[in-house]
């Protein structure tokens, strides 16, 4: 639900804000910045959050989260003037920032390991529901203007203390508790400390799949969020279609990324048919974005681009990333790396998005000519780099000299589950 609270709020704050801007007297330039500043809360969420779940608990961090994220959503939903939304918009973004790393980590460290990636794709799914869920309140309320924006984010208030409600009853990571335990009683027999145990993995072997975790997932998600952000923008402008039949294929595209995350959850964690899958789904997502890059944009490229795409990106991005992230990163660091990689990631995206609109205007080609190269240095990090990886030990802590206990298994050519032995 975290990916899913993450989505919508994305999503919902997008067409939030058209409705609130003449009631509340909101300009472009007030748009422009609360967006961003949505967009940097959530950033520097995951920055912290990450590091504070795994230095107090998966537990305790996502129930503070949630009870962040619904005070956000109220003041929103109450938005009386500009400020309420600026100082709303903060808190969400904190909130749902904080939270992502965490609840990944939790679902990563819970569930059997025969099904880890299975589980770490149906987090995937919500966060497309999320999606769906905004556009089809837009569409039910958005004639009512400003009453459209306070439901909105009252779905949000409602759905975020439900969630609190549930997460009262999840214990703490079993995981990250015995992980935790050792660390902790090897600290007071050696007197380690925890800022010299995360300076000793950022020194140690794992730095490197730190590294390739967080290009591979930042360069994935330009094409990921250019898709998403621009698909409207080059559709209308660009294809000469309108907005309904944008929206439309948008929808389509929706449906098409549940079938591969389908496919996604029965395949990822064999081991042939997860490489199966890699190299298939890298396929057709490079070929979708080189078809309108080649042919020219037009209706029919870019709809054929959109289809493949969902197909492919949806598999090769964000969900594998959230796979390699639990299976190659120990569990006392597992939360504050995917934080530090979520924060880079939606931070390449933010500058990407402030030059696309330029390199649109110098042809739309282009923009495909890019995508398609982005997604090939994706495509390479993840089907040559990250596999080589090996897995960390669930069980890492800190050993007597106060130095990180991290054991690893031994190398092997991938982290696939079954292909590493203790």
């Amino acid at each position: 639900m975290a990916s899913y609270l993450d989505a919508a709020a994305i999503a919902g704050t997008g067409t939030a804000l058209v409705l609130y801007q003449k009631p509340l007297g909101l300009s472009g330039g007030d748009i422009g910045l609360l967006s961003a500043l949505l967009t940097f809360s959530i950033a520097i969420g995951a920055l912290v959050g990450g590091r504070l779940g795994d230095r107090f608990g998966r537990r305790r961090v996502f129930a503070l989260t949630m009870i962040l994220f619904a005070l956000g959503a109220l003041l929103l939903t109450l938005a009386l003037t500009p400020s309420f939304i600026y100082i709303g918009l903060v808190v969400l973004g904190l909130a749902s920032g904080a939270d992502l790393p965490v609840s990944l980590s939790m679902i990563g460290e819970a569930a059997p390991a025969a099904r880890r990636g299975q589980m770490i794709g149906l987090s995937h799914g919500l966060w497309v529901v999320g999606i769906v869920a905004t556009i089809l309140i837009g569409i039910s309320f958005g004639a009512l203007g400003e009453t459209g924006a306070r439901v909105i984010y009252a779905h949000l208030l409602v759905v975020s203390i439900l969630v609190l409600i549930f997460r009262a009853g999840i214990p703490e990571s079993a995981k990250w508790k015995r992980a935790e335990d050792t660390r902790t009683a090897s600290i007071a027999v050696g007197g380690g400390t925890d800022i010299g145990a995360l300076k000793q993995l950022l020194s140690s072997r794992f730095i490197v799949p730190v590294v390739a975790l967080g290009l591979f997932f930042a360069i994935a998600n330009i094409s990921a969020n250019t898709n998403g952000q621009f698909q409207t923008y080059v559709y209308v402008n660009v294809a000469g279609l309108d907005v309904p039949t944008a929206s439309l294929f948008g929808l389509i595209s929706i449906g098409v990324g549940f079938v591969s995350l389908f496919m996604f959850m029965r395949l990822v964690d064999g081991e042939r048919t997860r490489q199966f899958m890699l190299w298939g789904a890298a396929l057709l997502a490079t070929v979708g974005f080189l078809l309108p890059a080649v042919l020219g944009v037009h209706a029919g490229t870019i709809i054929t681009s959109t289809i493949l795409y969902s197909v492919g990106g949806g598999i090769i991005g964000e969900p594998m990333y959230k796979v390699w992230s639990q299976e190659i990163i120990p569990v006392l660091f597992r939360s504050s790396v995917q934080g530090v990689t979520i924060a880079f990631t939606r931070t390449i995206a933010a500058v990407v998005a402030l030059v696309t609109p330029a390199i649109i205007a110098t042809g739309a080609t282009n923009l495909y000519w890019f995508l398609t190269g982005t997604t090939v240095v994706a495509a390479a990090l993840g089907l040559f780099w990250l596999p080589r990886f090996r897995r960390a030990d669930d069980e890492a802590g800190i050993d007597e000299t106060g130095s990180v206990a991290i054991h690893a298994a031994p190398s092997t050519s991938s982290v696939i589950p079954g292909t590493a032995t203790k």
